[in-house]
């Protein structure tokens, strides 16, 4: 799934769009997509201009960001449609790594759990193989006016 199609699935744009790329998704069951972290990330203005890190609650959005397209692909659903994925919650968060420009920042996220409008997914985000973080997101589907 290419950008523009993730565009049509997630309501966020530049510079807060924080999925480049799917490579695999199977609805109902789970989603690898991948973010480039590049040195022209705007976070990197503050985020520390002679040492850039990757902020971990950018993590955790890119987590979310793709987990919502799971979710929206699953029920075939569309921010068009008058649906969005609000982020309700996250557990058990882990940073284990430090994430840099030139890492690409791989993001799998799997279902845990629906019920109703509300989903749980167990995600990690890994660089090089390696975790840089995990953490278990909740997401509601909210129906837009």
């Amino acid at each position: 799934m290419d950008i523009q199609e993730i565009k049509t699935l997630l309501p966020h744009r530049y510079p807060f769009l924080l999925v480049d790329r799917v490579e695999e998704l199977i609805e109902g069951e789970e989603i690898t997509a991948y973010k480039n972290i590049t040195t022209n990330e705007e976070v990197f203005q503050g985020h520390f201009p002679h040492h850039p890190v990757f902020p971990g609650v950018m993590i955790i959005e890119a987590l979310a960001q793709a987990s919502g397209i799971l979710g929206f692909k699953t029920q075939g659903k569309t921010p068009e449609g008058g649906s969005l994925y609000l982020f309700t919650g996250v557990e058990k968060a882990k940073f284990k790594r430090q994430v840099v420009p030139g890492d690409k920042l791989v993001l799998k996220s799997r279902v845990m759990t629906t019920k109703r409008n509300l989903w749980k997914f167990e995600c990690t985000a890994l660089v090089d193989g390696d975790v840089a973080a995990s953490a278990i997101i909740s997401c509601m589907d909210h129906k837009v006016a």
